[in-house]
């Protein structure tokens, strides 16, 4: 028992080393068709990994040869289903601009903007990904507005939008906490400008009242009062739009000490 088990794992061996040492002399072979059909075969059985290599190899040694644009197509998909986003979206990138007039062009251009949605990072990361993945996505659908893909395009729009919404407002919010309130006040004006439907407008035009308040108390006495009065027009655009918020008590507050604060500004320049 013990022998057939020893001479199977053996037998296993050397088909695994005959084919391992196969696959690296087709590597280094110069036999096009051989390498472009194992390639192509590898994809086709899931060996995207193997695939790859093939590929690259092709791509490299044999640019502008015969069967150039279908390894281009193949090379790009095999480094996506290996999940390598970033390299895959730039082949797909380089075989829309290479092959403008292909069958796959448009589906190339999709899949471009996929893999930098696929790439784009948690929130709270740099998001300087997730918005070249919109702006592909957008083109596509100016593109190409009759594909397929346009109402599973929009629910990726939807997502990378409301997560550019999370990490401005979380910025804006981060400045607010570690007491940058001018910074804060930028920032919240540039989210509400941004996104003037989103969920945490009120939370948003509160902090922006408070940040600006803040900011003018601690502001030199030349600029105080301009200001404050700026807290007074924020607070007015405030209780406009927000009538039973929350925070309507502490931005009354902020109104009345800020009226406070200008009065004895105004007396002052009357003695002056």
């Amino acid at each position: 028992m013990k022998l057939g088990k020893l001479i199977f794992g053996t037998v296993v061996i050397c088909l695994l080393s005959t084919s391992c040492n196969g696959y690296e002399k087709l590597l280094k072979s110069d036999d096009f068709e051989a390498k472009f059909a194992a390639a192509e075969r590898y994809y086709n059985e899931g060996s995207y990994s193997r695939a790859v290599q093939l590929l690259e190899n092709l791509t490299i040694s044999y640019h502008g040869r015969e069967h150039a644009e279908e390894i281009a197509w193949y090379y790009a998909n095999a480094l996506m289903k290996e999940k390598d986003y970033f390299t895959a979206g730039y082949h797909f990138q380089r075989y829309v601009r290479q092959y403008p007039y292909s069958t796959h062009t448009e589906e190339a251009a999709f899949r471009s903007a996929y893999c930098k949605y696929m790439d784009s990072p948690e929130y709270s990361l740099d998001q300087t990904t997730t918005a070249e993945a919109i702006k592909e996505f957008e083109q596509f659908v100016a593109r190409s507005p009759q594909s397929l893909h346009v109402i599973k395009v929009n629910e990726y729009l939807d997502e990378l939008r409301a997560k550019l919404m999370k990490k401005a407002y979380e910025t804006a919010y981060e400045y607010y906490n570690i007491e940058e309130y001018h910074a804060a006040y930028v920032s919240f004006q540039a989210f509400l400008n941004l996104y003037p439907e989103a969920q945490q407008r009120e939370d948003a035009t509160f902090y922006l009242l408070r940040s600006g308040y803040l900011y003018a108390i601690g502001s030199r006495e030349d600029k105080m009062k301009e200001r404050l009065q700026q807290v007074v027009n924020d607070f007015d655009k405030f209780a406009t739009s927000f009538r039973d918020s929350k925070y309507m008590s502490q931005a009354q507050d902020i109104y009345t000490q800020s009226r406070a604060a200008l009065a004895k500004i105004e007396e002052s320049e009357k003695v002056k």
